[in-house]
């Protein structure tokens, strides 16, 4: 398959939702990662993302939409609770789970009777889902279990070949995925965290919990109800283990581990600024929300450096702790040291 590079040009993003329109698959940026998209009431189209990403079928796919009022086309009902985020923070990097439509199919949602919702706040998204005229169902524009693309480039490694487009929308400013909250049991349940913060829902008069599987993965044999809960994620070809804690503690910890793994090539994801040697380095920034933002390009630059082994300085320093923990915590496949 010929894979077409677009940009931003509105004549590209025409022909682009005319592609999703026809059962075709396109990647598109948004404020969080790159999405790989398909008309959200295509099963057929459905079926490729899941082909497309070597994703299991029973991972749900979020609906994108462009404009509040299309909720109710594909939702059953929307509880008060879940009317504050739409008011607050869409569009924006959250989503909601809400009780599904038959219009959506289950191909989309897995199975369930549930879906999930969420208007990016990205302009090219939002133009690209107005003109493919209908809501626009997208993981991360990833092959499964990869990290999650926050740039063109990483997309087109990715999927080049597997899809028909991807669209050029320059770098994603959130860097991880969006908050999902779940509205459909008693209480709101924050099932990923991500841009939109617990505190920040709390802000709003909120009564909301987080799920206590948010640094773990569900059991094999449960069902996901949102993205990220079960498979293994957001993971390098490098083996990461993350040292957690305050500085001095952190980076002698590191210098300690980085005397094991002689002979092998090993990086350092900082966030306190030090110099390792014998290590590669690469920043994450020295606020949660900056590590939110280079996690993923950094893992993958780690991999395009040949790096075998990573260790990870974290710190849970502000509201967007939780949203990086749960990546890291994943990629690392549970290898944490806390100090």
């Amino acid at each position: 398959m010929d894979t077409k590079l677009f940009h931003t040009d509105d004549n590209e993003i025409a022909e682009a939702g005319e592609i999703l329109r026809n059962g075709g698959l396109v990647a598109f940026p948004t404020e969080t990662v790159y999405g790989l998209g398909a008309s959200a009431f295509d099963s057929d189209a459905a079926k490729k993302i899941y082909a497309a990403k070597g994703r299991p079928s029973d991972n749900p796919l979020i609906v994108h939409i462009c404009d509040k009022g299309q909720i109710k086309d594909i939702a059953e009902e929307i509880p008060e609770s879940a009317k504050k985020v739409i008011d607050n923070f869409m569009p924006g990097p959250v989503t909601i789970i809400l009780k599904k439509k038959s219009v959506v199919p289950n191909d989309v949602t897995a199975g369930l009777n549930t879906v999930a919702i969420r208007f990016p706040l990205h302009e090219t998204a939002q133009k690209l889902i107005k003109a493919a005229g209908v809501p626009i169902a997208a993981p991360s524009a990833n092959l499964s279990g990869k990290p999650s693309p926050t740039k063109a480039k990483h997309v087109v490694k990715d999927m080049t070949g597997r899809i028909d487009a991807i669209i050029d929308g320059g770098e994603c400013n959130v860097g991880v995925e969006s908050t999902i909250v779940d509205f459909t049991g008693e209480k709101p349940v924050i099932l990923r965290p991500g841009g939109v913060t617990y505190d920040d829902l709390k802000g709003i008069g909120l009564d909301v919990e987080i799920d206590k599987n948010i640094l773990h993965s569900i059991a094999a044999d449960e069902v996901p109800k949102c993205p990220g809960m079960k498979y293994k994620h957001y993971a390098p070809n490098a083996e990461v283990t993350v040292v957690e804690g305050e500085k001095d503690a952190v980076q002698s910890k590191i210098k300690e581990l980085l005397e094991q793994t002689e002979g092998k090539v090993t990086g350092v994801l900082t966030m306190y600024g030090a110099v390792y040697d014998k290590a590669v380095m690469l920043s994450a920034g020295s606020t949660n929300k900056e590590y939110a933002k280079n996690l993923f390009a950094a893992l993958r630059e780690f991999d395009e450096l040949g790096v075998e082994v990573v260790f990870a300085e974290f710190s849970e320093k502000d509201g967007y702790g939780l949203a990086v923990k749960n990546r890291l915590y994943k990629a690392a496949a549970q290898r944490v040291i806390h100090v």
